[in-house]
């Protein structure tokens, strides 16, 4: 068992194949989705609107700070794009279920501070605004809280800082190397001890026509926030070179080796098509047609990806999230822009359930109605499973290295079901009683031996299944 994968005590997700031993695998890894619940918030102040979107949220010492841009696309005649009138919103949770908009007092707005609105157009001309809690050591207090956007004034992407993560001061260019507009994350990698930030640009660009090229993202990294690398494209590998926008990148919380990503896929019809006439809002589907045929023609979904590294991505090219069943104000470019952030709520189910993820997507883009902010759940670890039919299923691991006693599994079962994990070295071998039931953390009991056996060696694991779903597992 040379070359093995040294994996410690850090949780291993099955988001990519690394590692798993593909020839000896039977079980099938497949994408799960979120499930829509209550609309978190409804966006209707009168700065806020149809276009209010890019919302990103951090997670505080108890605390959740939502931010958000305000802004109406269209004016009530449909004739004119907005944008020198973008503000950048804030709101609060606790639970993340339930929101407030406090009155800030920071900003004037139709003659009152009795708002939410933290930056408007008197800092810059908006057209995103991303945050996060720079947890770097030698960060200064007065720039804890970071953010990023660009300022269409230069065009440059610019760096803003706060000490209370609501009053924010335009601090310092970033890069000019890319497009920016749209949500352009960045936070500080505490396993690499450095910044990394992910941002929208363009390629393939016929003529001077930059919004015909295709859209990708793109990652650069810095060591203190300022000097930043050459932004270099996402590696899919092989994948299918299609537009993406919007890429909401972050560490995965529980493993924070990993990186989740859930970019908005752009699709640009080239043509207008009887199956346009056919959805329920093709009257207003015309009408943004007005002010530029993309707003009509084009339509959004999401899809996941993952990285070690954050160059090299595994991406699902099966949509993450859908528009969703037809209506007046879906199926349009718009749709499905997920939310930063992660958020553990507890089970809408049962008070005394596991926590679930709350992710959050915005619906009502540009429908001349007040936007809405919708919260969506999954299982904790549940964005990909290896999952066995009644017909018992094998997962076999390539050789790897852990340190530990207990072996932790997040997994599910049928009453019939049924998982048996088998730990192997080189010359010996222990094998659990039989799993069943549902658990983010079940206790894996071998009976002939422990973990603790093995710890420090090369091992492989081999797990059996029958009609179950394997999520993640962790030595401990």
């Amino acid at each position: 068992m040379t070359d093995a994968i040294r994996i410690a005590n850090r949780r291993e997700l099955f988001w990519d194949e690394y590692l798993i031993d593909t020839e000896k695998t039977t079980a099938v890894r497949q994408l799960n989705k979120l499930q829509p619940k209550e609309v978190a918030i409804i966006h209707d102040a009168p700065w806020e609107g149809d276009g209010c979107n890019y919302h990103c949220i951090v997670k505080d010492d108890g605390l959740y700070r939502m931010y958000y841009l305000g802004w109406e696309m269209l004016d009530p005649d449909v004739t004119q794009h907005v944008t020198g009138s973008i503000v950048v919103c804030y709101a609060e949770s606790v639970d993340g279920k339930d929101w407030i908009k406090p009155e800030l007092g920071i900003c004037e707005y139709g003659g009152s501070r009795s708002n939410n609105i933290i930056l408007d157009s008197n800092t810059a001309r908006f057209d995103n605004f991303y945050v996060f809690k720079d947890m770097n050591p030698e960060c200064p207090d007065e720039e804890r809280y970071k953010g990023t956007a660009i300022d269409w004034n230069d065009n440059y992407l610019w760096c803003f800082t706060s000490r209370d993560g609501i009053r924010f001061r335009k601090a310092w260019r970033m890069t000019n190397q890319g497009k920016f507009d749209t949500l352009n994350v960045a936070f500080w990698d505490t396993l690499a001890n450095k910044y990394r930030c992910y941002v929208r640009d363009f390629h393939d660009i016929p003529g001077n026509d930059w919004n015909a090229g295709i859209r990708d993202i793109r990652w650069m990294e810095s060591a203190d926030f300022k000097q930043w690398t050459t932004p270099e494209r996402l590696d899919f590998g092989d994948g299918e070179d299609y537009p993406l926008y919007t890429n909401v990148v972050q560490p995965y919380y529980r493993a924070p080796h990993l990186y989740a990503g859930f970019p908005s896929r752009y699709v640009e019809k080239k043509e207008w098509t009887p199956n346009f006439d056919d959805f329920a809002g093709a009257l207003s589907r015309k009408k943004r047609m007005g002010v530029h045929p993309r707003y009509g023609l084009a339509i959004t979904d999401c899809v996941f990806m993952s990285s070690r590294d954050g160059r090299s991505w595994s991406r699902w090219d099966e949509a993450f999230m859908t528009p969703g069943p037809e209506h007046p104000y879906n199926w349009v470019y718009g749709d499905c822009f997920p939310a930063v952030g992660m958020i553990e709520t507890g089970s809408d189910l049962l008070p005394y359930a596991p926590n679930e993820l709350s992710m959050y997507a915005k619906e009502g883009h540009w429908s001349q109605k007040p936007a809405r902010l919708r919260r969506y759940t999954i299982r904790i670890d549940g964005f990909v499973s290896y999952r066995a039919t009644y017909k018992p299923c094998v997962i076999t691991t390539k050789p790897f290295i852990y340190e530990g006693g207990r072996l932790s599994v997040n997994f599910a079962t049928s009453a019939r079901g049924y998982m048996k994990v088998k730990l192997a070295s080189a010359d010996r071998t222990i094998t659990s009683i039989e799993l069943f039931g549902d658990s983010l953390d079940k206790t894996v009991v071998f009976t002939d031996g422990d973990p603790s056996f093995l710890s420090g060696q090369p091992v492989i694991m081999e797990i059996t299944m029958s009609d179950a779903e394997f999520y993640s597992f962790k030595f401990n």
